[in-house]
C-alpha cells in the first residue's frame, strides 16, 4: 500500500509540472522581415550602442541563410537571442550560425517593437538576398514563385524553408516550455533589382509585389496581417551609369499596394538619409532609423487596424 502511495503521488507531482509547464508557457508576436541587400544590412555592429550590440535576454532572432537560386542550403538558421552580426556576411547552417561584424533594420526594430509592446513576448523571423527581385530574370535572385516553371529552388523557396524551420521549433527561448509562435507583421524592403532590370520587369512590380505579400501572409498563415513596405532611395552618385532607372515605377507600384491595403504603411524615412561609397547601401546610424521606423508604424498599424 505504501508503494502505491509513492507512485499515486510521483504520478500527481509529474502531472503538476506538466500543469505548470503548460500555463506558463510563452506566447511570441513574431515579426517577418524580408527582401534583399538593405533589409540584410550593412551596418557595423562596432558603431552601435551598448544597449543593441549586446544579446538580448528577451528579443529571439531566426535568421535564414541567404543563398543563391538553386543552392539547397538557403532559409536554414536557428532561434538565437536579437543581437548584431546577421546583416550581410552571415551565415548558418540550420545547426550554428557564424555571425557577421554587421547587421540591418532587425536589431532597433526588435527593441523598438518591444518596448512599444510592453508586456507581449518578441521574436523575428528573417531572411533577406542581397541583389534580389521578385522578377524571375533580375540578375541576382528570384523570388518569383514559379521560378524555372517550378523546376528549380530560389528565393521564395528559401523563405519557406526559413519559416517552416522556425515554427518546427517549440522551445526559441530553450528555457524547457513549450512557446507559441503568433505571426504578428511583415516589414518588407526590397525593390532595387527590379528598379534596374528594366521597364518590363519595373512595370511589373505592382503585380509581383502584390503577389508576394499574399503569399507571405499564406505562408504565415494569418491574410489580415499588417504589412509594412521601405520606399527604396536612389543615391544618385552614380548618374553617369544610371543606377535605378526605373525607381519611379517601383516607388509608384509600392504606394499602390499601401493605398490598396488598409493594413498596410509605406515607411520613407531614409528619403534624405547618405548611402555609403557604393551608391546602394545605407550608413550604421540609418539602418538604426529604418528599423526604428519600422516598429513604429507597425505599432500604428496594429492599434487601428480592424
Amino acid at each position: 500500500m505504501l508503494k502505491r502511495k509513492k507512485v499515486h503521488r510521483a504520478i500527481f507531482t509529474f502531472l503538476l509540472a506538466v500543469t505548470s509547464l503548460v500555463c506558463h508557457a510563452k506566447t511570441f508576436d513574431v515579426y517577418f522581415l524580408g527582401g534583399q541587400s538593405n533589409m540584410e544590412g550593412y551596418g557595423y555592429s562596432k558603431t552601435l550602442e551598448p544597449l543593441l550590440r549586446e544579446p538580448s535576454s528577451e528579443i529571439y532572432l531566426f535568421t535564414g541563410n541567404p543563398a543563391n537560386d538553386d543552392d539547397r542550403r538557403g532559409g536554414a538558421g536557428v532561434w538565437a537571442p536579437l543581437q548584431p552580426g546577421t546583416g550581410v556576411g552571415f551565415k548558418s547552417n540550420g545547426r550554428v550560425s557564424l555571425y557577421s561584424d554587421r547587421f540591418g533594420p532587425e536589431v532597433s526594430f526588435g527593441h523598438t517593437i518591444d518596448h512599444l509592446s510592453e508586456n507581449r513576448h518578441i521574436a523575428i523571423i528573417k531572411y533577406a538576398k542581397g541583389g534580389s527581385g521578385l522578377a524571375e530574370n533580375t540578375g541576382h535572385g528570384s523570388w518569383d514563385p514559379y521560378y524555372n516553371k517550378k523546376q528549380g529552388i530560389n528565393q521564395f523557396d528559401h523563405f519557406l524553408t526559413t519559416v517552416r524551420q522556425a515554427f518546427e521549433e517549440q522551445d526559441i527561448d530553450l528555457d524547457g516550455e513549450l512557446d507559441t509562435l503568433l505571426p504578428a507583421g511583415i516589414v518588407w524592403m526590397q525593390g532595387e533589382a527590379d528598379a534596374s532590370a528594366g521597364k518590363k520587369v519595373a512595370m511589373a512590380y505592382e503585380k509581383n509585389l502584390m503577389q508576394m505579400m499574399k503569399l507571405i501572409k499564406a505562408a504565415l498563415r494569418n491574410d489580415s496581417i499588417p504589412v509594412i513596405i521601405g520606399k527604396i532611395t536612389d543615391s544618385g552618385v552614380d548618374n553617369s551609369s544610371n543606377k535605378m532607372p526605373y525607381i519611379d515605377e517601383i516607388h509608384r507600384a509600392q504606394k499602390a499596394f499601401v493605398d490598396n491595403d488598409i493594413c498596410a504603411a509605406y515607411v520613407t524615412v531614409l528619403e534624405d538619409e547618405p548611402h555609403i561609397a557604393d551608391g546602394w547601401h545605407y550608413t550604421s546610424k540609418s539602418y538604426v532609423k529604418l528599423g526604428e521606423a519600422f516598429a513604429q508604424a507597425m505599432w500604428s498599424l496594429k492599434t487601428t487596424c480592424p
